[in-house]
């Protein structure tokens, strides 16, 4: 007798359901990225602070004044991103450029997508498939327009 039939007999199958298992390490790593942009950011603002949250130093050049969020689509999917505020200076982070939404690597892809002859339609089911959210057509437009 071999093994599938003795598994089948003592009614112990293992089924993996692959959709929820992506789905779960999807989840995984968009959850790390989410938090490891975070940490990064906040790590930045202390530096311009000279100091951590709620240190009181000599060497403190400002305080923090709480953060927004903002959201950043990134090969992962959609993160939130606690952007810090600070009282005095001005928080210019290296991490993420100034008023963008997505990241360089999915605006190539979606250039890339444009110019292999895939419609603007089926570039908006795409990104909605890859990433959890759509694309405008003006988006691609104007992306194709900066190349």
């Amino acid at each position: 007798m071999t093994q599938g039939h003795c598994s089948a007999k003592n009614g112990k199958i293992i089924q993996i359901d692959e959709k929820q298992v992506k789905d779960h390490l999807g989840e995984i790593v968009r959850g790390t990225v989410q938090e490891t942009l975070n940490t990064l950011l906040d790590e930045e603002a202390e530096r311009l602070c000279r100091a951590r949250r709620y240190e009181r130093t000599d060497a403190r050049k400002d305080t923090r004044a709480g953060h927004y969020t903002r959201k950043l689509h990134t090969k992962a999917g959609e993160v939130d991103i606690r952007m810090p505020k600070l009282r005095v200076l001005p928080f210019e982070t290296a991490i993420i450029e100034r008023y963008r939404r997505r990241e360089s690597s999915v605006e190539e892809a979606l250039v890339e997508m444009y110019l292999a002859g895939v419609s603007v339609r089926r570039v908006e089911d795409i990104t909605e498939a890859l990433w959890g959210s759509k694309v405008s057509p003006g988006t691609i437009s104007n992306l194709n327009a900066k190349t």
